[in-house]
């Protein structure tokens, strides 16, 4: 929304034509029109989570034309699927973007307080990480503690056993694991809370790119598993992060 529009909202609100919630629903519904993109900078408003750039399938150009937009209304920025020519082109527009190469994010985040509630992001395998991390990164981005735990599948499941007092202490747990996707419903029979299930595309030609995954996840007998779409780290970064906001 152009500053003239906001403007003649706040008139009209000073003027009694408009009440304050109907102010608040024009601004909450507004977007920036980019030609190519319309940016909705009044997400936030509306849902609590501002938009997120996902750079996939764009140009650098659009990437960087809708990352100066983003920050600009919010002066924080968070990229998924990002690459180092992306994350260089954002960082020239603004110098204090970092680039996490393995969750392939570009954050531009100022500290702001963590909850006090903790959020664990659990990897089945070493391959599982980049998506575990983009989870990881996208919580905290949203404001969350978040404690990682790579490299504990089931292929080797004593090596979960040691670290059931970081699941346990968790108010939320995101499990990430490719190949036949067992993790999810292990970690599910050890500790109560919300478990937030993450299939990766990692595996042999019978995984199916991870539909072998999301069918074991999705099938799990264990009581509060909840499962996300393949390779989506961020989807559920978001859901972990807005489980652990309530009452923290």
């Amino acid at each position: 929304m152009e500053r003239k529009a906001v403007k003649q909202i706040l008139a009209d609100v000073k003027a009694g034509k408009i009440s304050i919630e109907m102010a608040i629903e024009k601004i909450s519904t507004s977007y920036e029109s980019l030609g190519f993109a319309r940016v909705d900078v009044g997400r936030k408003a509306r849902t609590g989570v501002m938009e997120v750039l996902l750079c996939e399938g764009k140009t650098y150009e659009q990437i960087a034309s809708i990352a100066k937009t983003i920050y600009k209304r919010n002066k924080r920025l968070l990229a998924t699927r990002a690459d180092e020519k992306a994350y260089k082109l954002v960082k020239k527009a603004i110098p204090r973007a970092t680039y996490n190469e393995t969750a392939r994010t570009i954050v531009v985040a100022p500290h702001r307080k963590q909850s006090k509630r903790k959020i664990a992001v659990v990897s089945a395998g070493t391959s599982d990480i980049p998506v575990a991390e983009e989870a990881a990164v996208t919580a905290e981005f949203l404001g969350n503690r978040v404690e990682r735990l790579f490299d504990v599948g089931v292929a080797g499941i004593h090596r979960l056993f040691g670290h059931v007092e970081v699941l346990q202490q968790a108010n939320v747990i995101v499990v990430v694991a490719g190949m036949e996707g067992a993790l999810a419903s292990v970690v599910g029979g050890l500790v109560g809370g919300p478990i937030i299930a993450v299939p990766t595309s990692v595996g042999y030609g019978a995984s199916f790119n991870g539909l072998a995954s999301l069918l074991t996840m999705l099938n799990s007998c264990a009581p509060g598993v909840t499962v996300v779409n393949i390779d989506n780290g961020f989807g559920a970064g978001v859901v972990a992060g807005l489980i652990n906001s309530k009452g923290s």
